[in-house]
């Protein structure tokens, strides 16, 4: 069988590459063809872990830092293809958040996606591209507890659409997608996960918390990439501004 070479010759950036979502579309990237990654994460040790073909730029920073824009950036030129995913997770109350932890999750999920989008419009601007923002459903249903990481979510997904409207004569694309539950790293720093891993592992945790998703699963990372690729591809010339919900039924 042959293997869809659909990103041949092409370039992509993807932030929080190290792991989740991020990694696995970095690795299907690869496999599908692209030749030359641009891949930004905290973690380096994570990145360094990605075994891929072709000309790989891993950049060790945070998505909220200005300067790392500013240095990446001249890199970019001619860019392809953009994922606009890094981000944190936070927990508590609205009444109970501080300023400074409000201030912390939307630095890299609102503050830093901005940022990575920018200095990708820009750098598709001479031959057009494609880009998509990995938004969340918890920014179009409202969930208790996670104010700031939802909050930040319902905004990167209606940045993504403006981007799309403003970006449109140039030959860019800008979706979303807006994932339920997926099994990534993103759960450990929750407290109430912790707890329950503790007390009746990971596993039973993830299927007890897909007990409100009506296919009774969380996603892998591998079933969101798939549908981030298909986005960024060819096959979806002809679709922009965009959210794509993938959740299992958790938003109906």
């Amino acid at each position: 069988m042959t293997a869809i070479q659909d990103f041949a010759g092409r370039s992509a950036l993807v932030t929080g590459a190290a792991s989740g979502i991020g990694a696995a579309c970095a690795k299907a990237l690869a496999a599908r063809g692209a030749t030359t990654l641009f891949l930004v994460d905290v973690d380096g040790t994570g990145l360094d872990a990605l075994d891929l073909p072709g000309d790989v730029h891993r950049i060790v920073g945070s998505v909220a830092d200005e300067a790392l824009w500013q240095d990446i950036e001249p890199q970019l030129a001619g860019l392809d293809h953009a994922i606009v995913n890094a981000g944190i997770g936070s927990g508590g109350p609205i009444a109970s958040v501080s300023l400074a932890e409000w201030r912390k999750v939307m630095a890299v999920n609102l503050d830093g996606a901005f940022m990575t989008l920018a200095s990708s419009l820009r750098a598709m601007q001479a031959k057009g591209g494609s880009a998509v923002v990995v938004a969340s459903t918890t920014g179009l249903k409202p969930i208790a507890g996670i104010g700031p990481y939802g909050v930040a979510k319902a905004a990167v997904a209606h940045m993504a659409r403006i981007a799309a409207l403003e970006n449109a004569r140039n030959n860019i694309r800008v979706n979303a997608i807006a994932p339920g539950g997926v099994d990534t790293a993103i759960w450990e720093s929750g407290e109430d996960f912790q707890r329950s891993v503790a007390a009746i592992g990971r596993e039973a945790t993830l299927k007890a918390m897909a007990k409100t998703t009506p296919l009774g699963r969380f996603a892998s990372s591998e079933e969101m990439a798939d549908s981030i690729l298909y986005l960024l591809s060819d096959a979806a010339s002809n679709i922009t501004g965009h959210v794509m919900v993938s959740d299992g039924g958790f938003t109906l």
